[in-house]
């Protein structure tokens, strides 16, 4: 199952989606499926002309990122392996959808990509096992937690490198009830891979991410947790389009531009 939020022209709504690829439908459903459970309207709406695909989720509370889960990419960046999950945050309103432009900022002259799983948590999590963990999640999506390196470096926190409004670009949709143990992460930027691993790669699974982050902080329907991304990071110049996939779930496609 697919789960989809969009817009016609007037208020979002959400829609499971069903059939190949380019020739999906809109199978219309009430109310927020996070919330109420999943009843379509008999509304069909065919994926094309006219509806656009929005952030499958908006968190009502936050985004908590994991920074250099993978050992290839922890190594690319010249760091050492993370001894427990290293956390950030991002605001809601880094968050954009599918198409949407990621805009570079004036203030950031270094900007890359990062492929990431996503995870949409759909009930209140505190204090949960890594064993009983996954029962608390609402399905999983993909993201691309775009970062301005330079800021990174220079700032002492991640706010401004990974917070800056359009740097959580999520979508195209949300599948519940999948199997990520062992799926395959990439990007593509002007067609071109750049990024190629597999969840199987991470140094603390879904399972574990969710524990630990739950003993820290609780977490609300809706928020989304960003379980890192592998080797072969790059920057970005406007006009690029940056496309991330996640095997099974679907490709994100954003483009860039830089304002003024």
């Amino acid at each position: 199952m697919r789960i989809a939020r969009f817009t016609t022209g007037d208020d979002p709504r959400y829609a499971l989606v069903e059939g190949e690829p380019g020739q999906e439908q809109l199978v219309v459903i009430t109310g927020d499926p996070i919330y109420t459970p999943v009843q379509p309207t008999g509304e069909r709406i065919p994926l094309g002309d006219g509806v656009r695909l929005l952030a499958p989720v908006i968190p009502r509370s936050k985004i908590v990122g994991v920074g250099r889960n993978y050992a290839d990419h922890a190594a690319e960046m010249g760091n050492e392996v993370p001894v427990s999950p290293l956390l950030f945050l991002k605001p809601n309103t880094s968050v954009v959808g599918p198409d949407d432009p990621i805009v570079l900022p004036d203030w950031t002259e270094e900007v890359s990509y990062e492929a990431e799983l996503a995870v949409v948590i759909g009930k209140v999590t505190k204090d949960v096992t890594p064993e009983n963990a996954l029962h608390y999640v609402f399905g999983y999506t993909v993201a691309n937690d775009i970062t301005a390196r330079d800021a990174q470096r220079t700032d002492s926190q991640w706010v401004r490198a990974k917070g800056f409004d359009g740097s959580c670009p999520l979508g195209p949709w949300v599948v519940p009830g999948l199997d990520v143990e062992d799926l395959a992460v990439r990007s593509r930027v002007n067609g071109e891979t750049k990024q190629d691993g597999r969840t199987s790669q991470l140094i603390f699974d879904v399972p574990a991410l969710i524990s630990y982050i739950s003993e820290v902080m609780t977490l609300l329907p809706g928020d989304v947790i960003l379980t890192g991304t592998p080797a072969g990071v790059g920057l970005l110049e406007s006009r690029d389009v940056v496309e991330v996939e996640v095997e099974e779930i679907g490709v994100l496609r954003n483009p860039v531009l830089r304002r003024g």
